[in-house]
């Protein structure tokens, strides 16, 4: 138990980090880390100015990963990111030149400002860890991790990410306005130094990938899969979601809930880790009915609805 104990302290600390530079947002930034160290893709979805990007850079500073940013426009290139072949004058020969994505931890700036093209180019390489230019394929550093933010859809020059690319992060989250007190200690704190500043690396690349390996180790009971496949049957059923979620999404729900263990020094899970994962999890992959948009409430509580049908299950052997 150990290790387990040991690497709950390294996540703990690398929330308390970050932290640091985005204020009274404690569970947002405990997602974001738990996303980071699990191996799960993230998009965060607000309006602007509300520190989206500073979250990410302090998370980056703190986590110790070769850090680099993308600000997605509308007449961005797929070659813009995943880099191009060039012919070198010296060289007398084509040379392939890297684009920004061959970076351990990458900032996916207003994600959805760009054509569909250059979105795919992202998210085909988030699923493959590789990039393929002039049938050459190139991975991309190990741990590699995409944080994207998303402008909303009634923004100007944006772009919906279809269904099919918002299933590839692993979860979302909004983290929404500051409360008043904290708002309030933004703008004291931070009028001559900005919120990175206060950042220091507190772990390592190699700290990392032992980290999200062992989150794999955790265990879950049959009993626990039992309850994700009923999960994941009831939202295909329900008439508030226009389609369900799918098995990648089942899989991304058991990682987040296998970090949430190893947060707590747990070598396995129990169902408050999946109840408490299913909301970032799904928000993002169930889009709601016409009937449930019409009464005007966040998914968040359609998913709280559909886990209430659903037995918890007991005496399940951890």
């Amino acid at each position: 138990m150990e290790k387990y104990n040991s690497a709950s302290e390294t996540i703990k600390q690398l929330s308390l980090e970050t932290a640091k530079g985005f204020l009274g947002k404690p569970e947002i930034v405990n997602l974001m880390v738990l996303g980071l160290v699990s191996g799960l893709h993230i998009l965060i979805e607000d309006v602007s100015g509300i520190g989206k990007t500073t979250l990410v850079r302090c998370l980056a500073k703190g986590c110790g990963l070769d850090y680099g940013r993308v600000q997605f426009t509308p007449d961005l290139l797929p070659g813009d990111i995943t880099g191009m072949t060039i012919w070198d004058p010296v060289k007398r020969e084509f040379i392939f030149r890297k684009g920004p994505i061959h970076k351990q931890f990458l900032l996916a700036d207003e994600l959805n400002r760009a054509p569909s093209r250059t979105q795919s180019a992202l998210l085909e390489a988030m699923q493959e860890e590789a990039v393929t230019v002039d049938g050459v394929r190139t991975p991309l550093p190990a741990p590699f991790f995409v944080a994207a933010t998303q402008n909303p859809t009634w923004y100007a020059g944006t772009y919906n990410l279809p269904e099919s690319q918002l299933d590839r992060f692993g979860l979302s989250i909004s983290p929404g306005y500051p409360e008043e007190k904290v708002e309030e200690s933004i703008l004291k704190e931070f009028k001559a130094e900005l919120p990175e500043d206060r950042i220091s690396a507190v772990t390592t690349p190699e700290r990392i990938k032992e980290l999200k390996g062992l989150i794999s180790s955790v265990r879950i009971d049959d009993l626990l899969l039992s309850y994700i496949v009923n999960i994941g049957k009831e939202s295909r059923l329900s008439s508030d979601f226009q389609t369900g979620i799918s098995t990648r999404g089942l899989q991304h729900l058991i990682r987040l809930a296998q970090g949430r263990a190893l947060l707590n020094g747990r070598a396995f899970i129990i169902p408050e880790d999946l109840i408490e994962s299913a909301g970032p999890v799904m928000r993002h992959r169930l889009p709601l009915s016409p009937e449930a948009r019409s009464e005007g409430k966040p998914v968040e509580m359609f998913i709280k609805k559909l886990l209430s049908r659903i037995p918890i299950p007991a005496g399940f052997n951890p």
